[in-house]
């Protein structure tokens, strides 16, 4: 018999399972967020809303949601180029939409990373190299949105209450989280020797307290993840220049989302909030719901940006501007990206 071969079956069917299990838990938060929405609401009076929506402001937010996803891709290409990567552009713009599709379906976005890394690997480019890539990436993105979220508590703090009202809190902890996980990931990258030693107490305290099961894979994988931060350390002192220019294009890749509602607000012929507003609005959103570990951050993201935006879309419009701004910012760019992962498949099986 042979051992090795069972073995692969076995992983095989468990990884099966688990992405069905993911996408049942996907699609159950996301139909229980269609009720959140949808529940009381006239739809006639939503559709009449929608029709009133300039048809320029529909395509330039299509755009910009396409730019968000995109951005993350140029700047992989960017980076895996200094490396000598095998990927081009285009690929790279892949990985980034497949990303999103994964990190959207998982609970704290955890699926993306390893996805992106997997396809990378695939297309012959260094393993090491990709991980380096996708760390530096991952980490000047959450560094972006901390300092966006500790820039807007100091310089903008009353009317941030005043618009949060009871989600100010929310918003707090998820920055907070953010914070924590920045400083986490700088720890492990220049400090290895100390977090790595705080990681594996922590783990060992975890099994002794019958949280996780005894495993020597699960220290095997600390060991990995702390190198391999440390070789993004060597990266990141190497490249200067281009750290700074990722950082840069990280923040206008962030921006771009944020500046969406306001093209969908201005769509709908609305007036009296400027753009600065609308945009720090939802930054407020993205930031406190960012780390929660749900997919997508679905059903709080909505309730959120219906208490947040209620004295901004008037007349009616708040909840056309929550489908509108919500359905292009997340639906379409997971359906964007569930094609790309069709179109990759259909393609290596017909490279053979």
């Amino acid at each position: 018999m042979d051992v090795s071969a069972n073995r692969g079956s076995g992983i095989k069917i468990r990884d099966g399972r688990k992405r069905v299990l993911e996408g049942a838990f996907f699609l159950a938060v996301m139909g229980l967020s269609f009720y959140t929405v949808f529940h009381g609401q006239d739809v006639g009076q939503i559709r009449d809303a929608l029709g009133r929506l300039s048809p320029a402001a529909l395509l330039l937010a299509l755009f910009t949601a396409l730019f968000f996803v995109s951005a993350e891709g140029i700047m992989i290409w960017y980076l895996l180029r200094s490396m000598n990567g095998k990927s081009g552009l285009l690929r790279c713009i892949s990985y980034s939409f497949i990303g999103f599709f994964y990190s959207g379906i998982t609970p704290s976005a955890t699926g993306g990373q390893p996805m992106q890394l997997y396809y990378m690997s695939k297309d012959k480019n260094s393993l090491s190299e990709s991980s380096v890539v996708l760390m530096t990436v991952a980490l000047i993105y959450k560094f972006v949105l901390v300092l966006i979220g500790i820039a807007m508590l100091v310089f903008w703090h009353q009317p941030l209450k005043t618009y949060l009202k009871d989600y100010f809190l929310l918003f707090l902890l998820g920055l907070f989280l953010n914070l924590l996980l920045v400083v986490i990931l700088l720890a492990v990258m220049f400090a290895p020797g100390w977090m790595k030693g705080v990681i594996v107490r922590a783990e060992k305290l975890l099994v002794k307290l019958r949280v996780f099961k005894n495993s020597a894979t699960r220290r095997d994988n600390i060991e990995k993840f702390v190198d391999g931060y440390q070789d993004a350390v060597h990266f990141l002192a190497a490249h200067k220049g281009k750290v700074c220019n990722v950082c840069l294009f990280t923040f206008l890749q962030r921006c771009s989302v944020f500046v969406l509602t306001f093209i969908i607000y201005r769509g709908f012929s609305l007036e009296g909030a400027d753009v600065l507003t609308v945009a720090l609005l939802q930054a407020s959103v993205y930031i406190a719901v960012d780390m929660l570990p749900v997919p997508g951050a679905q059903g709080i993201t909505e309730l959120m940006y219906r208490s947040v935006f209620s004295t901004v879309f008037t007349g009616g419009y708040l909840m056309p501007s929550l489908y509108v701004t919500r359905g292009i910012s997340f639906y379409f760019l997971l359906l964007v990206g569930s094609v790309v992962i069709c179109g990759n498949y259909l393609y290596r099986r017909q490279a053979g």
